[in-house]
């Protein structure tokens, strides 16, 4: 039997309730490159895609159930906390939680929440 060696994510799909406002938000608060010529509305997030979509983009397969304010990312930086903090409040984004301790992927870190627009979750985690 042969093993299927999946080695990474490509890309995430957010379904928001106005792209343009994801989009901005999202490339202005956390400073992620537009994909400029892609097939649907797209930022650079390392080495991953995060697209953007609405309840009524057409597409011919979709999870389940898509509505925006359901998901939940963690995206990392290797900013020190103060800066991501500074930063955050320069662009009057919320802090939901933290900073608290945390263990994430890598190992011990700290976590902070703040939501989006369409009140998706975000932690941003500092290893």
């Amino acid at each position: 039997m042969t093993k299927l060696n999946i080695k990474d994510i490509d890309s995430l799909t957010l379904t928001v309730s106005d792209v343009n406002h994801a989009m901005r938000f999202y490339h202005e608060v956390f400073d992620l490159p537009i994909i400029k010529n892609a097939k649907q509305p797209s930022l650079r997030l390392g080495h991953h895609r995060l697209e953007f979509r609405t309840t009524a983009d057409q597409t011919t397969i979709t999870a389940h159930v898509v509505t925006p304010g359901s998901a939940e990312l963690a995206l990392e930086t290797h900013d020190p906390l103060e800066n991501t903090l500074s930063h955050l409040t320069n662009y009057a984004v919320e802090i939901a939680d933290g900073p608290v301790p945390y263990e994430g992927a890598k190992g011990s870190a700290t976590a902070l929440w703040v939501r989006d627009p369409d009140q998706n979750l975000i932690k941003i985690i500092t290893y």
